[in-house]
């Protein structure tokens, strides 16, 4: 395993950007914060300081929402799909004309490769605002013909589908970019207002996209950028009485807390959550690609993904060539700070998560887990850890029940495939996703079709596109993002009935 202490590769242009103390958007202006606070952004790789973000509370918060309304009342609710359309197409655009820099804004506040960054995360958010601007004129009610003798000819029927209104978004640190893509897009094209808040840990690049939205000539007041921390501001968004949905991306728990804060007013919820993904290995799969697909299903991103394939189940002819596969592979990643081209692996985001995934290999090697290779962090700065793959699991330790949320992967032989492997691949309170891995397409369908989750890849993984739904059974959420299917998120359904004689 190398390591790459590059370091000063961030262009001049974007040195001077996060040189000056970030503002928040709120009605069409970048304003500091009612309070005055500030927080710091953090390099991860570094352990530097990287910007000054406005701090937002309940006090941004009510304020974001009161602009958001006046919006969804005034331009934007009186605005045709069609030119909501070309605004929203718009905005992918320019995501595509600022490639390189909202790349390099991931990476560092991140700590991703700059170049995975480059080839998935912006194209990938750009694509989802050019998928959803086509939706923006093809949310269609329809004629009901009604089947009651009394009603027969009497009365025409038909639905509208309308906007739930305004909607406080919250979304994680994983995916920065993208996830705001996932929130804001659909919301848009649905005819919502917005009110964003942002992760703590990385708000930077959704700053930057505030100011192409306003480029792209959103309305004023249509979408509001709030960083801000959870107990403050996303506590005020979740409970504010003026907001009529929220969507929220991040763990189960936080999720939970959600969930209460809008009970209150039953307020309406979405949410995508955690997970603990099995990924099955059949002994007729193609080994070698299996073990390519398998090692980048739970190291890509650092692990840091909801939907990371981290409880490996391999048939127990092949166990021992995939694990030392998989471990082998691990021990090749280049880990380094994200704006040097050769990093394959970046730090975890911060020293919280740092601390969370340390302890949980801490726990597994203490419980009886066997490493691979890897097994511990790194000691030098910035927030590594090893690419880790434990073995001699057994189902009742917390890395195996647990989202690690880190490069961590459980590995567990199995006989036969048969109702124990569904039963234990199964053996979890989430259900996002799931991976199988065989020649066989019959049995793998079979096995996809018995697993509890929402998204089920077949001799592939991590595949996602804008018109695929992502979510999860259990507890990895209610409702879906992307596709057609995440519109339903963002719409009320009205039934208009006309007395005709």
């Amino acid at each position: 395993m190398t390591i790459s202490t590059t370091v000063d590769r961030v262009p001049a242009a974007l040195r001077a950007w996060l040189s000056k103390p970030r503002p928040m958007l709120i009605d069409g202006k970048w304003v500091q914060a009612k309070s005055g606070k500030v927080f710091e952004v953090q390099d991860p790789a570094t352990e530097m300081l990287l910007a000054k973000v406005a701090e937002g509370d309940a006090a941004d918060i009510d304020a974001a929402v009161k602009a958001a309304r006046r919006a969804l009342e005034g331009p934007w609710g009186r605005m045709s799909p069609s030119a909501r359309g070309r605004i929203i197409h718009k905005i992918g655009d320019l995501i595509l004309e600022n490639l390189d820099e909202l790349a390099q804004l991931e990476s560092l506040d991140n700590g991703k490769p700059f170049g995975v960054a480059r080839v998935a995360d912006v194209p990938l958010s750009a694509d989802m605002f050019h998928y959803m601007s086509g939706w923006a004129t093809k949310i269609e009610g329809k004629y009901i013909p009604l089947s009651t003798l009394a009603a027969s000819g009497q009365f025409m029927s038909y639905t509208r589908p309308e906007p739930v209104g305004v909607v406080g978004q919250i979304i994680p640190w994983n995916f920065p970019l993208l996830m705001a893509a996932w929130k804001l897009a659909p919301a848009l094209a649905t005819g919502c207002t917005v009110v964003l808040k942002v992760a703590e840990e990385t708000p930077l690049s959704a700053l930057r996209l505030g100011e192409l939205l306003l480029e792209a000539g959103l309305p004023d007041g249509v979408v509001n950028i709030v960083p801000g921390f959870g107990e403050t501001a996303g506590a005020a968004l979740a409970s504010h009485p003026d907001v009529d949905k929220i969507a929220f991306t991040g763990s189960t728990e936080v999720g939970k807390l959600i969930v209460q804060a809008a009970s209150r007013d039953l307020r309406k919820v979405s949410l995508e959550l955690g997970g603990k993904s099995p990924n099955i290995i059949l002994g007729d799969a193609d080994i070698d690609e299996a073990i390519d697909g398998a090692t980048a299903g739970i190291f890509f991103n650092h692990g840091q993904c909801c939907n990371a394939g981290s409880r490996l189940f391999v048939q127990e002819k092949i166990f021992d060539k995939v694990a030392a596969g998989i471990a082998a592979n691990a021990e090749k990643i280049r880990l380094g700070v994200g704006m040097d081209p050769e990093t394959q692996m970046g730090p975890l985001v911060s020293q919280v998560q740092h601390g969370r995934v340390s302890g949980y290999l801490k726990s597994g090697l203490e419980e009886g887990a066997r490493a691979l290779t890897g097994g511990a962090p790194l000691n030098m700065p910035g927030y590594f850890v090893k690419p880790t793959v434990l073995v001699d699991t057994h189902p009742d330790m917390k890395v195996v029940r647990e989202e690690i949320f880190g490069p961590v992967l459980v590995a567990t032989p199995f006989k036969e495939a048969d109702d124990r492997l569904i039963a234990a691949a199964n053996d979890t309170v989430y259900g996002l996703a799931a991976g199988v891995w065989s020649r066989d397409l019959a049995q793998a369908h079979r096995i996809a079709h018995q697993i509890k989750a929402g998204t089920v890849w077949i001799n592939c993984f991590h595949v996602f596109d804008s018109a695929l739904p992502f979510g999860g059974y259990k507890q990895s959420g209610w409702g879906r993002e992307m596709g057609q299917a995440v519109l339903s998120n963002y719409l009320e359904t009205k039934a208009v009935t006309t007395r005709l004689a």
